[in-house]
């Protein structure tokens, strides 16, 4: 029989706390762990870059230096994230240890519960291919500003979920960010330009949540999912290696950006 995943009920916290939370629960899936999915929140405004990430424009660190919004590291790949609170998206992490370390098929399998959400929604989605438009240099540092194979769009080409790998001895940590209703303010401040825009869900937060976990159970959670929250070893454990994701404001480095490839499965495969 097949054993069921945990589910960490849903939870707004700091970022450099959520994202130490999901490195921490890859480790424990390495040790033998179950798989986990979760949904959660952000508690400010905050932006995350991937691990790999080395375009930083200058005036991210003065945004945080004036409190617009916090920067820390993903454990997992891609560009830059906004995340907001509130209604304005929803991110996603889920460990497991696929059958195969196939990352081109590992996005497509554990993306399918959510297509599956937005098909109910009547609003289908599919893996991107292209680039959702052309991007001046600043866009280029943000995950929303090109889709790959790794991301989720709208028929128009318009980018709902972006999602970003980490493997670690075979076995996966996905990140994703679902786009709700981002702040248009704020959007351009950070990237210079509004957000593409994406049609309403036409549901509230509770409702949604309860869509993608119903979703979940049966396309990605075989054995189901079983809720266990954090307890107060697992969180301490947590607390202790968050601020190895929190980005210094000062003494960050800011280098441009290398020339963009091309294939979509070559962009992918160096976000993740």
């Amino acid at each position: 029989m097949t054993a069921p995943w945990r589910w960490i009920p849903p939870l707004e916290a700091d970022g450099a706390l959520q994202m130490a939370l999901d490195d921490w629960l890859l480790d424990q899936a390495l040790a033998g762990g179950p798989p986990v999915l979760r949904l959660y929140g952000w508690s400010r405004p905050t932006l995350s870059l991937g691990f790999h990430q080395r375009r930083l424009e200058s005036h991210w660190p003065s945004l945080a230096a004036a409190g617009r919004l916090a920067l820390v590291r993903r454990p997992s790949g891609g560009r830059a994230v906004l995340h907001e609170p509130e209604q304005a998206g929803l991110t996603y992490a889920l460990v497991q240890r696929p059958a195969q370390a196939n990352r081109p098929r590992a996005y497509a399998d554990s993306c399918r519960w959510l297509q599956r959400a937005f098909r109910e929604l009547g609003q289908p989605l599919a893996m991107g291919r292209a680039a959702a438009r052309a991007e001046a240099p600043l866009q280029r540092a943000s995950c929303f500003a090109t889709s790959t194979a790794a991301d989720l769009v709208h028929a128009n080409g318009a980018k709902r979920i972006g999602s970003a790998q980490l493997w670690r001895q075979g076995t996966l940590l996905q990140h994703g960010s679902l786009l709700l209703a981002p702040s248009e303010t704020l959007w351009r401040e950070v990237f210079g330009e509004a957000p593409t825009p994406l049609p309403p869900l036409g549901l509230g937060g509770h409702e949604l949540l309860t869509l993608l976990r119903r979703c979940a159970e049966q396309d990605l959670c075989a054995g189901g999912l079983q809720e266990q929250p954090l307890g107060g070893e697992e969180w301490a454990a947590v607390q202790a290696r968050a601020e190895r994701y929190r980005w210094p404001a000062a003494g960050a480095s800011l280098v441009s950006s290398a020339p963009e490839a091309t294939s979509p499965l070559a962009t992918m495969a160096r976000a993740t």
